[in-house]
């Protein structure tokens, strides 16, 4: 959008709010620093002690993933595209308890400070550097999408250039969590959460002001064709269907709340297992209400402009401008509420950037720092010295993600950029994770040829082109300025075609039946169905290598330790390797052990595994 239009949108008091937003952010990552062990020790640093409460880890889990994305980017979806896209928060219920009762008790079993680490013990080294590897490459990625997001806000609401707007950010998260460890990222989440609503709530509000009530909202949205919760076609291609958001969606939220590093790391800050699938049931409705209202939030917006787009009619150069335009045009003459907006999408970025580098800080540092300073020097990491490696590394990523998020524009838009980002890797680490705990005929070869397989294939799918353009609902620009429109008479527009008639312009969708043959079948599908298909050309790789591998060469899986695997699939490896009196089997309990010099410093910290016997009956 021109500068020229943000004129005015900014105020002095605006400046003062959000101001005072990315100050009260650093200060809470300036006391964490000063209290408590000052953030010297791993567990401290990466783990918050242990000692932090049920709903701010809650609240905490939602914001990793679901910010500034979902504020700007589901709005847009349910202007532009419908509101379909709701049925996700379905798939989103429907997974939480595979995450909470399959994956999260064998993680809690290890207390391993990388999640990782499992790969390892239950594979291989080979498997865990590989894992950790994608993840890496997943988290670097999607943060730069989200230091770009807040980007776009301030520049369509102040005109100030992207760049500041990234840097700003970037800068303000990148120090508070490099300095304040998971108690700073914790609670600012907090914070940042309440920001969040108050941004999408404040929109809900003033389109409801204007039109006449929330009645009005709907009411218009539905003759806009904006209303559509009953897409059930069995057509993978069709972008938004309950099949490709219920399933695509569990399995996308699987492979975040599951499995990543972020959320594990996250739900291992709580003293037990309980705590911690309490805090994962919590973060859904929680989550499931930011969507809902950002959902309403798009159709608020679509009232202001339905006889208007501002896409159309050149006043925004993106969709994902959407709502910080529509706040720049009802809320300017109220001072200190654009700010207030702009706050909670800045909120919404800090909170997922700084859970990232404090989990990529986590990887860096036990996956691939650890393993060679013990391979080179024979010995671990000194304890004291871990907590200032880690934020030395929070603050490196920090510096690579600002790098990332200026090539963020090229990614389309911004909410199927990211879930593309999460499904071409997050399904193929979900993959292996479900081979290492719930398939105990599983081996390292399979694992990593599984893993390798899923993530090429889902990448040229995700990635590969090119692809069909995505069928937008009709838009109209009758209400514009005849004069501020440059549209010939029944000339075409993009996707659209434009026909003229005693100066009202209408927009309708000219490609609903269009030539999508012309396009390789697979770079038509859904970016819903990106998850799945990385998810399960993992396990059939992983499967059918690891087989072929064990049958050339004569190898037996050795007996498995049952706590490496989910709870319902442990009774059976315990039956599976007891002796044949059925007397006993070898248990292993992991626990971190802190090794501490003759003054009771801790000097390293490591998870081993406690030996017992346990009886079967």
């Amino acid at each position: 959008m021109d500068a020229e239009n943000n004129n005015g949108a900014f105020g002095t008091w605006d400046y003062v709010v959000l101001s005072l937003m990315l100050i009260i952010s650093a200060s809470i990552g300036v006391y964490y620093r000063f209290t408590g062990g000052k953030q010297k020790t791993t567990q401290e640093y990466l783990h918050g002690d242990k000692d932090l409460s049920v709903i701010p880890v809650a609240v905490s889990l939602m914001a990793s993933f679901m910010s500034a994305i979902t504020i700007l980017g589901v709005s847009t979806e349910n202007y532009t595209f419908g509101t379909q896209f709701v049925v996700i928060n379905f798939g989103y219920g429907i997974a939480t308890p595979f995450a909470a009762y399959c994956f999260l008790p064998v993680f809690f079993k290890m207390q391993a400070t990388s999640a990782y680490q499992y790969l390892e013990i239950r594979f291989g080294a080979t498997t865990r550097l590989c894992t950790s590897l994608a993840f890496s490459l997943q988290m670097v990625l999607y943060m730069g999408i989200v230091l770009y997001a807040p980007a776009i806000a301030l520049e369509a609401v102040t005109g100030i250039s992207k760049t500041v707007a990234i840097l700003s950010v970037g800068i303000v998260c990148t120090f508070y969590s490099t300095i304040g460890g998971m108690k700073a990222v914790v609670v600012t989440d907090v914070f940042q959460s309440l920001l969040m609503f108050a941004a999408v709530f404040l929109v809900i509000i003033k389109g409801a002001i204007d039109v006449g009530g929330l009645g009005e909202i709907w009411r218009i949205a539905k003759e806009g064709g904006r209303l559509e919760f009953d897409n059930t076609s069995p057509d993978p291609t069709v972008r938004h269907t309950w099949w490709s958001l219920i399933l695509g969606g569990g399995f996308t939220y699987c492979s975040l709340y599951a499995v990543n590093q972020t959320q594990v790391q996250r739900l291992l800050t709580l003293r037990d297992l309980r705590r911690s699938q309490i805090a994962l049931w919590l973060s859904w409705p929680v989550l499931t209400l930011l969507s809902l209202s950002t959902s309403f939030a798009g159709l608020a917006i679509y009232s202001k402009y339905y006889n208007c787009d501002p896409l159309t009619s050149g006043r925004i150069s993106s969709s994902d401008q959407l709502m910080p335009l529509f706040v720049g045009d009802t809320m300017r003459e109220f001072p200190g509420l654009c700010g207030l907006f702009v706050a909670g999408i800045f909120s919404g970025s800090l909170s997922t950037v700084s859970s990232a580098l404090n989990s990529l800080a986590a990887v860096t540092l036990e996956d691939y720092l650890k393993p060679v300073y013990l391979k080179i020097y024979k010995k671990s990491i000194p304890e004291n010295r871990t907590g200032f490696i880690s934020k030395l590394l929070a603050l490196l990523y920090g510096l690579v993600c600002l790098a990332i998020a200026f090539t963020s524009e090229h990614l389309g838009g911004i909410l199927q950029a990211s879930l593309t980002i999460f499904g071409v890797v997050g399904g193929p680490l979900l993959g292996v994770f479900t081979l290492g705990m719930f398939c105990p005929c599983a081996n390292e070869v399979g694992a990593v040829s599984g893993l390798v397989g899923g993530l090429i294939i889902a990448f040229w799918i995700g990635f590969g082109g090119p692809k069909p353009p995505p069928l937008t609902l009709p838009v109209s620009i009758e209400s514009c300025p005849v004069e501020s429109n440059t549209f010939g008479s029944n000339s075409t527009f993009g996707d659209f075609e434009i026909s003229t008639e005693n100066s009202t312009f209408l927009i309708e969708a000219s490609n609903l039946s269009s030539n999508d043959d012309e396009y390789f079948y697979l770079y038509r599908l859904s970016y819903m169905w990106y998850v799945l298909i990385g998810f399960f050309v993992t396990i059939l790789i992983g499967l059918v290598v690891g087989w072929t591998y064990s049958m050339f060469f004569k190898t037996k899986p050795p007996p498995s330790d049952p706590n490496l695997f989910a709870p319902f699939v442990r009774r059976f490896v315990r039956r599976r390797t007891s002796k044949s009196d059925g007397s006993s089997i070898e248990v292993k309990n992991y626990i971190k052990v802190e090794k501490l010099d003759p003054r009771g410093a801790i000097v390293s910290t490591s998870t081993e595994s406690l030996k017992q016997d346990v009886s079967l009956l």
